[in-house]
């Protein structure tokens, strides 16, 4: 028994170890020399593809529309990168993931560079390397149509609320120039529209080409150029990582070929505004039913994976903190307090930058998973140690005194009654898990939440596809609760003889 906890231990604090080691090993990669890209370039030819990491967020730059019954990814951006590993003769894989998380993904190599109408600020390139700026913007102030009297200049939003996309330079210039104001970041730009409309911001600041789209599909909104200054290059540029002169080499000469032949405000601008287009005539929730349905299935076999793996792992942990063995108790104390006193986000995150600074080719979905698995397990933990502490003792000592051993006793007659305590306890960290789920969008998992933001992007509405996936976790959780009371009512009916 007791060597057999010991490899249930080893097995626990594995992922842990990993994880930690991954952190320090991702360093020294991050900051590896000009040698180190030169064979990063080999390598990209060699697997025959070019993965760039964007946001699928942003019309007219990346967003995702519906054609011919097929979700596709469009935009500027998706269009140059396309060119870009045509040009280095492979194919563009493109991985979407939150804004201000793309930095975090290249520096830990789950991405090759980053295209997603990112200013190549002083700040941003002390970490990473720019290419030449691909294509000039100037910065807008979205705002209702019904306070376009209102606000003239900067100096009329001192008191009231900014709003602009976390980790961006709107973000930067809004902190810096629009004084006295109280600035509001989201990760998405869809939010912050959402929260204009409902005047939980009283403008939002983007560039001027992204404000004219959205000015272009919402009536109710307009512009105002308050003639923000900007330092360095403005406009927006290919991100890569730190030192990868031949990478920005290979890019520049794309997006000069490009320039030579206006080849982004002849072909790639009006290609994009043909979509937006098709996506505002095309927005209503019906014909985006099988965006919702992908992440529907997504979140099932989060939800379902991380359920069977958080209950194994809950068991083993509760069986460790109950052991007489010191070591034991303390590693399962110690992991089940540091795990609850994290955010499940914050997991998630460290979970697939930090191990996958190792195992680079681990799938968004599987980080998502292993992460809400070990934050469920913690929990799962108290619950069923609870459940085996409402056992009488009584119960236990009579099954000794038959004979029975302590893996028989807790086999056959401690536990089958726990899980008849904690069922209700159970149910209800199921269905937390269920939505839950929702936070492995942060790195890119196309779940419900992850798909419901894409439809946002597409249709211009932020409110109505909330309102669906609502209305889809409900039923989700509704049926879920269903099953778990139908699984109570089966534990508690009582035996024939």
């Amino acid at each position: 028994m007791k060597k057999g906890l010991q490899l249930l231990l080893l097995t626990l604090i594995l992922p842990l170890v990993l994880t930690t080691g991954s952190a320090l090993a991702a360093t020294p990669e991050t900051n590896s020399g000009n040698a180190d890209q030169v064979e990063s370039i080999a390598a990209i030819k060699k697997r025959g593809k070019l993965v760039i990491g964007t946001a699928a967020d942003y019309p007219p730059y990346e967003f995702s529309v519906k054609e011919h019954g097929v979700n596709k990814r469009v935009g500027i951006d998706i269009d140059l990168g396309k060119q870009i590993a045509k040009d280095l003769g492979v194919k563009a894989e493109f991985k979407v993931m939150n804004f201000d998380s793309l930095l975090v993904a290249l520096e830990t190599h789950k991405v090759d560079m980053v295209i997603a109408a990112m200013s190549p600020t002083p700040e941003r390139a002390k970490s990473v390397d720019f290419s030449k700026v691909y294509y000039g913007d100037s910065q807008y102030i979205v705002i209702n149509k019904s306070d376009k009297a209102k606000y003239k200049h900067l100096s009329d939003f001192k008191g009231h609320v900014i709003g602009a996309q976390n980790g961006s330079e709107q973000y930067d210039i809004a902190k810096q120039q629009v004084k006295g104001a109280k600035l509001k970041g989201l990760d998405r730009v869809n939010n912050l529209i959402i929260a204009l409309q409902s005047h939980k911001v009283d403008g939002v600041v983007m560039d001027s080409t992204r404000a004219k789209a959205f000015v272009a599909n919402n009536a109710k909104l307009t512009t105002l150029d308050p003639h923000f200054k900007i330092s360095g290059q403005q406009g927006t540029a290919v991100a890569v990582a730190k030192n990868s002169p031949e990478l920005v080499a290979a890019v520049n000469k794309t997006i000069t070929k490009l320039q030579k032949h206006n080849t982004f405000d002849k072909e790639y601008v009006p290609r994009a505004g043909k979509y937006m287009s098709q996506g505002a005539k095309q927005n209503t929730m019906w014909n985006y039913w099988n965006y919702f349905a992908k992440g529907v299935g997504y979140t099932i076999i989060i939800a379902v994976c991380s359920a069977l793996f958080g209950i194994i792992l809950g068991l083993l942990l509760a069986l460790m903190r109950r052991s007489a063995n010191l070591v034991l108790h303390g590693l399962a104390v110690a992991y089940i307090e540091f795990i609850r006193g994290t955010p499940m986000m914050v997991q998630i995150m460290f979970v697939y930058f930090g191990i996958g600074a190792i195992i680079q080719s681990m799938p968004a979905v599987i980080a998502g998973i292993i992460a809400i698995s070990i934050n469920s397990g913690a929990y799962v933990a108290e619950i069923i140690r609870s459940g085996i502490q409402a056992v009488s003792a009584g119960q236990v000592e009579a099954s000794r005194s038959l004979g029975m051993s302590k893996r028989l006793t807790m086999r056959y007659v401690v536990l089958p009654q726990a899980v008849r305590n904690i069922w209700p306890a159970l149910g209800n960290e199921f269905i937390t898990l269920l939505k839950d789920s929702s936070l492995a969008s942060v790195i890119g998992v196309t779940e419900l939440m992850y798909q419901t933001q894409l439809v946002q992007s597409a249709t211009y509405k932020g409110v109505l596809p909330l309102g669906v996936a609502m209305l889809i976790y409900f039923i989700l959780t509704f049926t879920l609760t269903r099953l778990l009371n139908f699984g109570e009512r089966k534990l508690n009916r009582p035996r024939q003889a």
